[in-house]
């Protein structure tokens, strides 16, 4: 199951040119990666989001993809976040309407936030595979039982189907980052010592499961596209040469293409961001005076800051390239046309943008026609601090353009 020395169809620059993931044909080979946006009043898509993702397909994405809905309350880490439901599908069908109007794919990222789910807004103790302490949400969770277990696959298997109903091209399954499936595949969070923990087979488990679901509720009709980590970012997690059984197995499993990424929101939080730590920015969004006092005096030590480099998780995701055959969508540090076109001939079929999309939503359509090469984005990451400040933004493109018209 190697892809190692096999012939690639794509040698050279093929950033332009269609591609396909399972059902899915897409206008190129550029995705916007699945980046939070905070625009979701009272769990609602509003229409900030549309207008954000219609410019962004607009702009020459093959496809954009709305973060982050959980597949069930228990799986929410605030208050104002989408929780996927059939109340909820005529608002998505906008979105999926708008970014379809202006020819553009649009996928929608699915995932339950385990331990890290803020008790506040789900109204209960926050379930995981252990039992852990989240140092953000200041709450123990419980171990999950059997049926909580059977409960998240079914969860995500139903809200697969409604992505479908949605209008969406693909459903993005979180794998990574730290969120539920990944506490189950990491061991620094699955302590378990029945079936569900332990080996990787035993701690794959429930990832496979809901992989499984989703592929025979939507497989066929949906592209079925897991985001995993390649490793988690610190000692005792999950670290690449497992990250890449877990990419063989779900390739024997039928998805369609993985997204690689790393990183864990409670731990390495800024591991898969890389560039400044904006702390005097998230202390301004945070609600609470607890937060915000712990932010300010706690911020860059329990945050840890990465230096920024051009294409960082390349060394990583050229050794997940050689393990599986099926697409595999880099994302990275990749803010040029030369980085993409580096990515291409390296076998990768897709690239995924975030800040380089937010600073220029229409930097496809710009490179395409050799208008640019490059975004000048100075990895601030103050657009982070933003999605807790109604919604994301380029902060620096707006100073500009404030500075331009004084």
């Amino acid at each position: 199951m190697t892809g190692e020395g096999r012939d690639r169809e794509f040698d050279g620059n093929k950033v332009f040119e269609p591609g396909r993931i399972g059902p899915l044909d897409l206008k190129n080979r550029v995705i916007r990666t699945a980046a939070f946006e905070g625009m979701y009043p009272g769990g609602r898509p509003s229409s900030r989001l549309v207008e954000h993702h219609r410019q962004l397909a607009a702009g020459g994405i093959a496809m954009t993809t709305v973060s982050y809905c959980a597949v069930s309350s228990m799986g929410k880490t605030f208050g104002d976040q989408m929780v996927m439901s059939q109340d909820l599908l005529p608002d998505l069908r906008v979105v999926t309407k708008a970014v379809h109007d202006e020819g553009s794919a649009c996928s929608i990222q699915l995932g339950h936030a385990g331990y890290f789910a803020d008790k506040h807004a789900i109204g209960a103790t926050p379930m995981g595979a252990s039992r852990l302490f989240n140092t953000y949400g200041m709450a123990l969770s419980r171990p999950m039982t059997e049926s909580d277990i059977n409960s998240v696959v079914a969860d995500f298997g139903l809200a697969a189907e409604l992505a479908a109903e949605a209008g969406f091209d693909a459903v993005e399954i979180h794998l990574g980052h730290g969120y539920l499936l990944s506490q189950f595949l990491s061991p620094y969070t699955n302590r378990r010592r029945d079936r569900w923990g332990g080996s990787l087979e035993n701690r794959l488990r429930l990832p496979l499961a809901v992989v499984d679901e989703v592929r025979k509720r939507v497989g066929g009709r949906l592209a079925v596209i897991p985001k995993i980590n390649m490793t988690d970012g610190f000692s005792g997690g999950l670290e690449l040469d497992e990250a890449l059984l877990v990419a063989a197995t779900l390739e024997e499993h039928g998805v369609d293409a993985l997204v690689l990424s790393g990183g864990f929101v409670s731990k390495t939080p800024f591991y898969m961001l890389r560039g400044k730590l904006p702390v005097k920015e998230m202390v301004a969004t945070q609600k609470g005076w607890l937060r915000k006092t712990g932010l300010t005096l706690f911020g860059r030590i329990l945050v840890q800051e990465y230096e920024y480099r051009d294409l960082f998780f390349l060394d990583m995701a050229r050794r997940a390239r050689h393990a599986v055959d099926l697409p595999l969508i880099y994302v990275g540090g990749v803010t040029s046309l030369s980085a993409m076109e580096q990515v291409m001939d390296e076998g990768f079929e897709f690239v995924a943008l975030g800040r380089a999309l937010i600073m220029e939503p229409d930097l496809v359509n710009k490179m395409e026609r050799g208008e640019l090469e490059s975004v000048d984005c100075d990895h601030c990451n103050r657009c982070v601090a933003e999605m807790e400040n109604n919604g994301i933004r380029c902060v620096t493109m707006d100073e500009r353009r404030a500075a331009a018209d004084v």
